[in-house]
């Protein structure tokens, strides 16, 4: 009993370790018969594995061969090479100190059209006459930099270029051109071109920009008698007048970067628009004062020609109603009455007068405050970015001296139409103070009598 129980737990343990296939053995005869196919099997499994390892090794062999006498291949090449440079640098140097010897005098020619070149390039490839003549100084720069002996063409080309500037600084020439406008767009315009001073077109001076070898209109054009070429385009005999920029188009670009006038006043900001409105003000009621008081006045000395039938259109003839009301009152009493309707007609002529005087007493002020707020803006831009760039500051500066010179501009004519208004004014007070003085003196002689 235990001999079969104890194969009974060896078959189970045989069974465990030989898988499914045990598993399927229903003896211990088919289970040996089942372990021994398997260990057949394994062992053949071995052996081609074996061989197939013996076969990669001997590739890799192969390739580690190959790449060996690679190596090998390119170190010989790289030591043939190498002495190759050797013998090409030797007989370089070799060849160098032959030309040397055969150049003789020609070394120095051939210095002097190098000098020559580059001193040439920079003057034509800046020069106005390259946007009618493009592409000359491709060839001075190839003969500046060159290190071969120059060939006779490339010698022409060199005194061409020389010839060609000498004698088109001297002439006026007109040629159809491509010009770049401000929004990148390109238009194709008739170019006259004055010596190497100017371009000029229908639209007013051009700029050559040797940078970007393209004839560029100026951002502004010069607002003063300097931007008018009509004249000398329009002409076609004889002389006309147009000014000629010697520094080819410096001073043109400094004169547009100049602001105009308008440019000027708006430099003054608020404190510059508020000024202005108390001109405006001053002079509107300048203007109406001194029609209302010439018409006054015109009146008045209508009147004075016929006092004795007094008219109410004018302050006199109403003080000379005044009085032919009241003929019979004693002279004090009349004085009285004559001073009371001079008085009521003092707020109808002195109406607006100092509102003026005011306009132009403030006027200097407000230019006063357009500089503190100026120099305070300064010194911001001083205390933020500092004094490296003046550019910043300008600004505020502009805005400081343009409100002041606004004031003073302001203030000067209101006082001017101030002096004239209240002087037209006194007239009127003194015709009406005399006539009244006039009439109390002849009352009071009639008291006397």
């Amino acid at each position: 009993m235990k001999t079969i129980i104890k194969s009974a737990v060896i078959t189970a343990t045989l069974a465990l370790t030989a898988g499914m296939s045990v598993a399927s053995a229903n003896t211990l005869d088919d289970l040996l018969k089942q372990v021994k196919a398997d260990r057949v099997s394994e062992a053949k499994i071995d052996k081609a594995r074996e061989q197939e390892f013996l076969s990669a090794r001997a590739d890799k062999q192969a390739l580690l061969n190959k790449a060996q006498a690679e190596l090998k291949a390119e170190k010989d090449r790289n030591a043939r090479l190498t002495k190759q440079f050797a013998d090409n640098e030797t007989m370089l140097t070799t060849k160098e100190a032959e030309l040397e010897a055969a150049k003789g005098d020609l070394g120095e020619m051939f210095g002097v059209v190098r000098r020559a070149s580059g001193n040439a390039y920079g003057r034509i490839a800046t020069s106005i006459v390259s946007a009618e003549y493009p592409g000359r100084e491709a060839v001075l720069d190839k003969l500046a930099n060159a290190k071969e002996i120059p060939v006779l063409s490339e010698l022409e080309e060199l005194w061409f270029a020389l010839q060609t500037e000498m004698t088109e600084s001297g002439k006026v020439s007109t040629f159809d051109a491509e010009v770049t406008m401000l929004d990148g767009g390109k238009a194709n315009q008739s170019v006259t071109r004055v010596g190497s001073f100017n371009l000029l077109s229908d639209q007013g001076y051009l700029n050559y920009n040797d940078v970007q070898k393209q004839i560029q209109p100026l951002g502004k054009q010069p607002d003063t008698a300097v931007g008018d070429v009509a004249p000398f385009l329009d002409n076609t005999s004889g002389y006309a007048p147009l000014f000629i920029d010697p520094s080819k188009g410096q001073i043109l670009k400094l004169e547009t970067q100049k602001a105009t006038w308008s440019e000027r006043y708006h430099q003054g900001g608020t404190v510059g628009y508020v000024i202005t409105a108390v001109l405006i003000l001053g002079f509107l009621i300048a203007i109406e004062r001194m029609v209302f008081l010439g018409a006054v006045g015109a009146k008045i000395k209508a009147q004075l020609k016929n006092t004795s039938q007094p008219k109410t259109n004018n302050p006199l003839g109403r003080m000379l109603t005044v009085y032919e009301e009241n003929k019979d009152i004693d002279a004090e009493s009349l004085e009285l009455k004559l001073d009371e309707a001079i008085l009521r007609e003092t707020p109808k002529v002195e109406r607006g007068i100092n509102i003026i005087k005011i306009f132009a007493a403030i006027a200097p002020l407000l230019g006063l405050l357009g500089t503190v707020v100026g120099m305070i803006g300064t010194f911001q831009s001083i205390t933020l970015y500092g004094t490296g760039d003046p550019k910043i500051m300008a600004g505020d500066i502009s805005m400081a001296l343009v409100t002041t010179a606004m004031g003073l501009i302001a203030a000067l004519p209101l006082i001017l139409v101030h002096s004239i208004v209240a002087g037209r004014a006194k007239t009127i007070f003194h015709i009406l103070d005399e006539q009244s003085a006039g009439i109390v003196a002849s009352i009071a002689e009639k008291e006397k009598q």
